[in-house]
């Protein structure tokens, strides 16, 4: 309620108002369950509205969207005004558009990968310090390749892609984990099954349709179903952080304002700081530092004010604090630092007076016009001006059908992204097999056959689609069912003639090595083959004539899987082909080692001691004449 274009809150000994040019300088709403946070809450986000500040508020309970009613007169209402000293109360409603992150009880909010960056996901996924690190590698990349990450499916798709490449970017990027990667994948595939793949992508929000006033002046009260939203404690708090961080970064410094441009309400505000990484916490004391110059209010609401951590609650000027209990030394040591951060009023203890507030009663202390925080006051809230219940299902779906957003965020749109640039890429890949074109008619001649049965097995081949010959001494061909050879055939001469007969061929059941493109290898088995008189090669019976047909092309999960198997034949292949060598030399260093024992052998026999002894007395005489000789010629000298 405003009075003299200030918000009337409540009233003590005196009334206590809130400076709409101190409404910058944040704000905190504390006490426990059941004490009339909510009803200070409203009678806040009335204030701001009447005054021309567009409000954001997430709705947890349900019961704020009865703000877009008018309040109903009861005798709990009339006391209550009356304690208060109200001379004139009049009941209203206020302009409100619903949100819903799932699209089900407001407008659908989206936001996209890229917009949401990698420290806030990695807190929506809960990953550690090396996972969010590995999950900033993948934002650069895809910023440096081009590569636009809009929903969860491009996420998944660059996850897929960095652990397949992670080689080729470590040098450039840092190491990238195989198994870090699985666990951010695992990580993405439950926020999925929470409903991200709802949350992340186009259009879009702008924040800047948060920011719209009434047709009679007055701020729009943007509210957040959070019902279920509120049931995922990391999504709903990094949603919120989203939202603050945007505003900070598309806003406009302003200075001091004579009254804010907007203002923020957090429900349930110890969601925002619990399990929350040094990283992100620095971030977000940064942000309430310095969104007041762009004057920005946020008000967190929570049951104790311990929830909050110190750095950041010294920078919340405007309190309202209720009731809380104090049943436990813990409860006790909460009470007297709530107690401790008020201006102390002489006329009352504030630490008993917490523990003694009654249902509506809060102590209120806001920043004065130069800034200093007020003595505080122990105050009956005043009751708000619109409706405290909830309101119906009719109700909603007509403030959705008549709201200015209307079908402007309702349907999804998916445009080129990064999973259709990788998709794209799959499609291009060498693997992809493409049916080869009929081959023209070939000559064929009266000639008697004379091609004998292949000894070897008929393999088929994906590069040409045709089956060809290939010598696999290995395998055994089974036995031949006559054993009697037949006597040579006189060739008949060559007359070439427009349309020759086709002679019938035996069909014989033949082992065929069949490629399997799951996994990259040929599989025995047996198939019906006959002699084709066109190539003189065995062919299947049903393709000894008709090309083959083509096939469906490949999707790219099947040809991600192609490719996977063909990578994983050709390290088999590679390792096959190193233990092959390896035994080549384990067989020659035997060799080696069996003929220096063959030498020591023979050295060590009676023969080979012999003819050493003879080889080593013919050379020592050789070398002594050699050396007298020489010697001789110097002394002549």
């Amino acid at each position: 309620m405003l009075y003299e274009n200030k918000i009337w809150v409540g009233t003590g000994e005196q009334p206590v108002f809130l400076l709409p040019q101190m409404a910058n300088r944040h704000g905190l709403i504390a006490g426990a369950t059941g004490t009339g946070k909510t009803v200070s809450l409203k009678v806040l986000a009335e204030g701001f509205s009447n005054m021309g500040v567009p409000v954001f508020l997430a709705d947890i309970k349900g019961d704020l969207a009865g703000m877009v009613e008018v309040g109903q007169h009861n005798d709990s209402i009339a006391r209550r005004l009356m304690n208060c000293g109200v001379p004139s109360f009049e009941y209203c409603d206020f302009p409100a558009v619903f949100w819903d992150v799932y699209g089900e009880k407001g407008h659908p909010i989206r936001a996209t990968v890229s917009e949401m960056g990698p420290t806030l996901l990695a807190r929506m996924l809960g990953l550690n310090e090396t996972q969010t690190g590995v999950l900033s590698i993948l934002f650069r990349i895809a910023d440096d390749e081009g590569m636009l990450l809009l929903d969860l499916k491009d996420l998944k798709a660059m996850l897929a892609y960095i652990g397949e490449n992670a080689r080729d970017y470590t040098l450039d990027y840092g190491n990238i984990s195989t198994a870090t990667v699985g666990a951010i994948q695992r990580a993405v595939g439950v926020l999925e099954d929470e409903g991200g793949d709802l949350f992340f992508g186009e259009p879009a929000l702008d924040i800047a349709d948060w920011m719209q006033l009434s047709a009679d002046g007055k701020g729009v009260i943007n509210i957040l179903a959070a019902e279920k939203l509120f049931q995922r404690p990391k999504m709903y708090s990094t949603f919120l952080l989203w939202m603050l961080s945007e505003l900070y970064e598309l806003l406009p410094e302003a200075g001091d304002l004579d009254k804010p441009r907007m203002v923020f309400f957090f429900d349930e505000a110890h969601l925002l700081f619990n399990d929350c990484p040094a990283a992100l916490l620095e971030k977000l004391e940064q942000v309430v530092r310095l969104i007041r110059s762009k004057a920005v209010g946020v008000y967190f609401i929570t049951q104790n004010p311990c929830d909050i951590p110190m750095s950041v609650l010294g920078q919340l000027g405007n309190r309202i604090q209720h009731a809380l209990r104090a049943y436990t030394p813990l409860d006790q040591k909460a009470v007297r630092t709530a107690a401790q951060t008020f201006r102390a009023n002489p006329a009352f203890d504030t630490e008993e007076a917490i523990t003694t507030l009654k249902t509506g009663e809060a102590l209120v202390s806001f920043l004065d016009e130069d800034g200093a925080p007020g003595v505080v006051e122990r105050a009956t809230i005043l009751p708000p001006q619109s409706s405290m219940n909830a309101i119906s299902e009719e109700v909603r779906a007509e403030e959705l059908r008549t709201s200015c957003f209307a079908g402007v965020y309702d349907e999804p749109v998916d445009r080129q992204s990064a999973y259709e640039q990788l998709a794209a890429t799959f499609q291009a890949s060498p693997f992809t097999w493409t049916a080869p074109a009929a081959p023209a008619a070939p000559v064929i001649t009266t000639a008697a056959p004379t091609v004998t049965k292949p000894q070897g097995f008929m393999v088929f081949d994906p590069a040409t689609g045709t089956y060809v010959q290939r010598e696999l001494p290995q395998l055994e061909l089974p036995a031949v069912q006559s054993a009697k050879t037949p006597a040579p055939r006189t060739p008949v001469p060559t007359l070439e003639v427009a349309k020759p007969a086709q002679p019938a061929a035996a069909v014989q059941q033949m082992p065929v090595m069949m490629y399997d493109p799951v996994t990259g290898q040929y599989k025995q088995q047996m198939m019906a083959m006959q002699l084709d008189p066109a190539t003189g090669n065995y062919v299947p019976v049903n393709t000894a004539v008709a090309a083959p047909a083509p096939t469906k092309p490949l999707t790219a999960r099947e040809l991600e899987k192609q490719r996977a198997a063909a990578e994983k034949a050709a390290k088999e292949a590679a390792k096959a082909e190193k233990e092959r060598k390896a035994e080549e030399r384990r067989i020659r260093a035997d060799q080696l080692r069996e003929e220096r024992a063959a030498r020591a052998r023979k050295n060590d026999s009676v023969l080979g001691r012999v003819q050493n002894t003879a080889i080593n007395t013919v050379t020592r005489e050789v070398t002594k004449s050699l050396t007298r000789s020489i010697m001789g010629i110097f002394k002549r000298r």
